[in-house]
């Protein structure tokens, strides 16, 4: 039995069906939505966490590529916290971030993105042009462009912003709500470490930016400041 095997079997083992309802529902799984098509198996992360603990020294790239496309959610996350662990142990190889591109069609949902994207090609750009960023904005998949926005978080981190503000202005009036919150989320993550940075970028966009965007991007201010923002006002 391959490692691939083990994992698959493992995971199989741990289906909860009455979760599975409640992950395909909240993961907007049905016709028309944005996961429509995608299999949950019930997991929860913090399962699929200890999994990717239990095996992630023993999977080979073929292994992490083939369990990438199967069907079942669960099972492409755990392949890619598995690669993570991988690429925090061996953090000189560009083979990850290369892996990891050449699979975004299998990162097909956000949490997906999320628990994957900054720490592997976000840390592997951290000292390293970041064009392959831009790219991903301006790409037709809203996941890969959601993958350009979220791995900035690593360079906000090392309080780096360029990058994270010039893509944002690339998706600021992206009419998909997943990238707006996105955005909104990466811009309050700058204003966390640098308020005036982020005071600097509203300020002259704020009234036209989506009101989601906004929204998120303002959360820490204080409330009569968030007032002004809302009101057109600041």
């Amino acid at each position: 039995m391959t490692t691939c095997d083990e994992v698959l079997k493992t995971m199989l083992a741990l289906k909860d069906d009455e979760q599975k309802a409640v992950l395909q529902r909240f993961f907007k799984t049905g016709k028309g939505q944005y996961g429509d098509g995608d299999v949950f198996l019930g997991i929860k992360v913090p399962q699929t966490r200890a999994v990717a603990k239990r095996f992630w020294k023993e999977c080979s790239a073929d292994d992490l590529h083939r369990l990438l496309q199967s069907a079942y959610h669960e099972v492409r996350l755990v392949a890619l916290l598995m690669l993570a662990m991988q690429y925090k142990h061996d953090r000189g190889n560009a083979a990850y971030a290369d892996f990891y591109l050449n699979h975004t069609s299998r990162i097909n949902n956000w949490d997906l993105v999320d628990l994957s994207c900054y720490d592997i090609l976000g840390n592997w750009l951290l000292d390293k042009d970041r064009t392959v960023l831009y790219s991903l904005a301006r790409s037709t998949n809203f996941w890969e462009q959601r993958i350009a926005i979220v791995s900035c978080m690593a360079f906000v981190r090392n309080n780096q912003y360029d990058d994270c503000l010039a893509i944002s202005d690339m998706l600021l009036h992206h009419p998909h709500d997943l990238i707006q919150k996105a955005v909104g989320w990466l811009l309050r993550e700058v204003g966390k470490r640098n308020n005036e940075v982020l005071t600097n970028f509203l300020a002259t966009r704020y009234r036209t930016m989506p009101r989601t965007m906004l929204r998120y991007a303002i959360e820490k201010y204080p409330d009569n400041v968030r007032k002004q923002f809302l009101h057109g006002t600041f």
